[in-house]
């Protein structure tokens, strides 16, 4: 099992305010009320954390399952999230919004919240110790 390392420290924290900032930047421009500026805002923090999560993966080695070098299935995340990132920005500047919007919804999804129930998972470093925590494991 894998120790929890500050490069560990600073993915899990990107990832975790990732998840949290995702929701808002999304509801911002939701609804009858649009708030431009707020989705903006949530929308710059939510993609400089996605950044951080994704190149601090980078440095994160071990696990199990099929290796090729230090990298395992998991990393290739990596490309992806950044690729669909500059694809959303692309889209910004086409002003193609729907398809900014469905990159960003799909990468919030893919990203956070899938990856985020992979993490649980109990042979994983932060799975295992929020079971073993709850007394489950």
């Amino acid at each position: 099992m894998q120790t929890f390392t500050p490069v560990i420290a600073i993915h899990v924290a990107a990832a975790l305010a990732a998840i949290a900032i995702g929701p808002v930047a999304l509801w911002a421009r939701k609804g009858a009320t649009q708030r431009p500026r707020l989705h903006r805002a949530a929308g710059y923090a939510w993609v400089t954390l996605m950044v951080a999560t994704a190149v601090s993966a980078i440095f994160i080695t071990g696990g199990g399952g099929p290796r090729w070098g230090s990298f395992g299935l998991i990393h290739l995340l990596i490309p992806i999230t950044l690729g669909m990132l500059a694809l959303s920005f692309v889209y910004l500047a086409r002003r193609n919004i729907t398809g900014h919007r469905a990159v960003m919804q799909r990468i919030y999804f893919g990203a956070c919240v899938v990856a985020g129930a992979f993490t649980l998972l109990p042979g994983r470093l932060l799975g295992h110790s929020l079971w073993s925590q709850l007394g489950l494991l």
